[in-house]
C-alpha cells in the first residue's frame, strides 16, 4: 500500500500507457476517446478490446481485397469461411447448390454484376470467394451498442408501427401460405436528414403475429447512415425471428445469410441510380422457398443467386409466409410535434407519377406448387399519407405496381 501511495504514476501508466498503443493504431478510435470522457481509461480499454475482438469475428481472412471507388474496402472471403459457417448448425459445411426457380420465371433483361460501385474498380472476387463488405471501427462506433451493432430496434419495424417512429407506404397481401415474391424497384438516393434515421425500399415476406414471435425475410435498397456512414444507396438483406430482438442482423454481420455469388456484395454502394425526370434503374429481386430443402433463396436481377437463409434460422418462416409487403420505410426521430425531412423513396409524392416517383412494378408471388402468380387483392396502406403516399394500378406491362413515397415535412406534414 505505502509503495502504491510513493508512486502514483505507476498505477495511472498501467492504465495509459496499453490505452494509447492501441489508440495509436486506430485513429478512430483515438477521436471517439477524445470526444467521450465519462469513462475511465480501463473501461475504455475493455470497450475497445470488445469492439476489436468483434471486428475479428466479422472479418474474415481473405484472398483478395478491393478498394471501392466509394472507399468501401471489398474482402474476397473463401465461401466456406464466410460468418454463415459460425452458426453451430452450419460448422464445417460450404453453400448449396441452386435450386429449382418457380416455375414461370423468366430471365428479364435487367442489370448484371456491374451494378454496385466496387465493381467500377475493374477488378473481380475469384471463384469460390464471396465478397464482402469489411467492417471498420467507425461503423461500430456509430452504434448505439456493440450488442445492437448492425440491428434494427427491437420490435419497431412493422406494417402496424404509426406510433414507433417507423413510417411506411406499402402494398402488401395478408392470410394466404406464401412460398416467395418477386418485384421490380427503381433505385433512387432520397435526402435522410439524421444519422438515427434511415429510409429504405424492400420486399418483405413474413410470418407469425406481430408479437414477439414475428419472423421476416427482407431485401431491397437503404440508405442508412449510422450503418455505413454515408448517403449512398446500398443494396441489403435482414432476417430476424423474433420481432427483431435478439436474432437477426443486416446483411452479413451476423451468422445466418448464406452467400453464394462472387459478384454482389451485399451492404455495397448502388451505381448507376435513377434521375429526376431522367433515367430510371430499377432492380429485380426475387425470394422463393425451395420445395426440396426448405430454404429461403434471394436472386437479383437477371439470374444472379445472392445466397439463402437457412430454414432452421426461423420457427413460422421454416413452413410459409402468411403476408407479403412491397414498398418503402423511413423512422422519424424528430422531436414530438414536428416530422422529419426525410425522404421515402425519390422524395415526391406517388401521383408525380413514372420518372419523378418512386416505383414497384410486376409484383409477383409464390405459390405452394413452386409457381410465380399474380397478387390477389394487393391492399395499399400509407401511415401518414400527407407526409408519404402511395397509388397503384395494372397494366399488360408492369402487372401489378404502385407508386409511392414523398417529402416528408411539408405544408401538410409539419
Amino acid at each position: 500500500m505505502a509503495s502504491s501511495c510513493r508512486n502514483p504514476r505507476r498505477i495511472i501508466a498501467a492504465f495509459v500507457v496499453p490505452f494509447l498503443l492501441l489508440a495509436a493504431t486506430s485513429p478512430a478510435l483515438s477521436a471517439s476517446v477524445l470526444a467521450n470522457s465519462t469513462l475511465r481509461p480501463g473501461e475504455e480499454l475493455l470497450k475497445y478490446r470488445r469492439i476489436r475482438a468483434h471486428l475479428k469475428r466479422l472479418n474474415k481472412p481473405s484472398l483478395k481485397t478491393i478498394k471501392s471507388p466509394d472507399g468501401d474496402l471489398i474482402d474476397c472471403v473463401p465461401s466456406h469461411l464466410q460468418p454463415a459457417f459460425d452458426h453451430p448448425k452450419l460448422k464445417g459445411q460450404k453453400p448449396l447448390d441452386p435450386p429449382e426457380r418457380p416455375k414461370g420465371y423468366f430471365r428479364t433483361a435487367t442489370v448484371d454484376g456491374t451494378f454496385q460501385a466496387w465493381t467500377l474498380a475493374g477488378e473481380s472476387c475469384p471463384e469460390g470467394t464471396v465478397p464482402i463488405r469489411r467492417t471498420t471501427e467507425e461503423d461500430v462506433l456509430r452504434a448505439s451498442s456493440i450488442g445492437r451493432f448492425g440491428r434494427k430496434p427491437a420490435g419497431k419495424v412493422r406494417r402496424d408501427s404509426t406510433s414507433t417512429g417507423h413510417e411506411h407506404a406499402v402494398g402488401y397481401v395478408l392470410g394466404d401460405q406464401y412460398f416467395g415474391a418477386k418485384a421490380s424497384l427503381n433505385v433512387w438516393e432520397p435526402r435522410v436528414i439524421s444519422p438515427s434515421e434511415f429510409s429504405l425500399s424492400q420486399i418483405w415476406v413474413i410470418s407469425g403475429s406481430f408479437g414477439n414471435d414475428l419472423n421476416t425475410i427482407e431485401a431491397g435498397w437503404q440508405i442508412s447512415p449510422q450503418l455505413y456512414g454515408d448517403n449512398n444507396p446500398r443494396f441489403f438483406t435482414y432476417w430476424t425471428s423474433d420481432a427483431y430482438q435478439e436474432t437477426g442482423c443486416y446483411n452479413l454481420l451476423c451468422s445466418g445469410f448464406v452467400q453464394t455469388n462472387n459478384k454482389i456484395a451485399i451492404g455495397a454502394a448502388i451505381s448507376p441510380k435513377s434521375s429526376f425526370k431522367g433515367g430510371q434503374f430499377d432492380i429485380s429481386l426475387l425470394i422463393w422457398k425451395d420445395p426440396k430443402r426448405g430454404h429461403w433463396w434471394l436472386e437479383f436481377g437477371s439470374g444472379l443467386l445472392v445466397g439463402y437463409w437457412p430454414s432452421f434460422l426461423f420457427s413460422h418462416l421454416a413452413r410459409h409466409a402468411n403476408m407479403v409487403q412491397f414498398g418503402g420505410e423511413i423512422v422519424n426521430s424528430q422531436p414530438s410535434g414536428f416530422h422529419t425531412s426525410t425522404q421515402m423513396g425519390s422524395g415526391h409524392f406517388a401521383g408525380e407519377g413514372f420518372g419523378r416517383a418512386a416505383y414497384f412494378r410486376n409484383l409477383q408471388l409464390v405459390d405452394w406448387d413452386n409457381s410465380l402468380i399474380p397478387l390477389p387483392n394487393l391492399r395499399l396502406l400509407a401511415d401518414h399519407p400527407n407526409c408519404y403516399d402511395i397509388r397503384g394500378g395494372i397494366n399488360t406491362v408492369w402487372g401489378n405496381y404502385f407508386y409511392y413515397g414523398g417529402p416528408g415535412r411539408n405544408m401538410r406534414c409539419p
